[in-house]
């Protein structure tokens, strides 16, 4: 599906557009459109989603199905919660399932809270660490990758993406309580004193951009393009 050099000379502008404004020109027709929605949140979903696989291949598949499956159900969004929360539960539900072939009756919700062991060392950072933000990014994401399933994406969304809890609550699907619960648990076991050496360093972690970033959009509008022509034959 080719994109129109006049729309991505018009991005700019349109960054300024709610998600609601944007999908309601994806539904009118203007579906080129739809990349300002997954740029917006490539990112965030591929984060989660790592969160959830800890595999890098195979959360960047999740993530095309879960832009393809949003689109296809477009009309279906009418909030309470918002686009962002409704778009990543579609995310962490597609993750699940991939890891429901290996693991029956898995879910965020019902996984046990000591289900899985984590060996985070307790030493302190070195000046090279201290020095280095990319190693300080490996410390984080090992952290969190260590985490047992049920608070690797609560922490992911709450600290590193810096949800509410609400909007985490919606995100996930579980209760504010929970939320509340599993962040608590999640930062004890993941060291707070780790979270506070990296500060301001969290976000450049997980990182999603460049290359891999334009492959994720340029592999959903084909699969798009090909659902389109399939509607058409059909």
């Amino acid at each position: 599906m080719a994109i129109a050099s006049a729309v991505l000379l018009e991005t700019a502008k349109r960054e300024g557009w709610t998600d609601l404004e944007v999908i309601e020109r994806v539904k009118a027709g203007e579906t080129a459109l739809y990349e300002i929605i997954m740029r917006r949140y490539n990112q965030r979903l591929y984060r989660v989603v790592r969160s959830i696989l800890r595999e890098d291949s195979e959360a960047e598949d999740v993530i095309q199905d879960a832009y393809v499956l949003a689109y296809q159900h477009l009309y279906q969004y009418r909030g309470p919660a918002p686009f962002s929360a409704w778009l990543t539960r579609i995310a962490v539900n597609e993750a699940l399932h991939r890891l429901r072939m290996h693991k029956r009756n898995l879910s965020i919700e019902d996984i046990d809270g000591d289900g899985e062991a984590m060996n985070i060392t307790e030493t302190s950072l070195n000046p090279e660490q201290r020095a280095s933000v990319a190693e300080l990014g490996h410390l984080l994401e090992d952290a969190v990758l260590d985490l047992p399933l049920q608070y690797r994406a609560v922490v992911m969304l709450r600290d590193i993406e810096d949800l509410s809890t609400a909007e985490t609550a919606a995100a996930l699907d579980i209760s504010e309580e929970n939320v509340k619960i599993r962040l608590h648990r999640g930062r004890t076991l993941a060291r707070n004193r780790l979270f506070e050496r990296v500060g301001s360093n969290a976000k450049k972690a997980f990182p999603f951009m460049g290359v891999r970033c334009d492959r994720v959009v340029a592999n959903v509008f084909r699969q798009l393009e090909k659902l389109s022509t399939e509607d058409m034959r059909g």
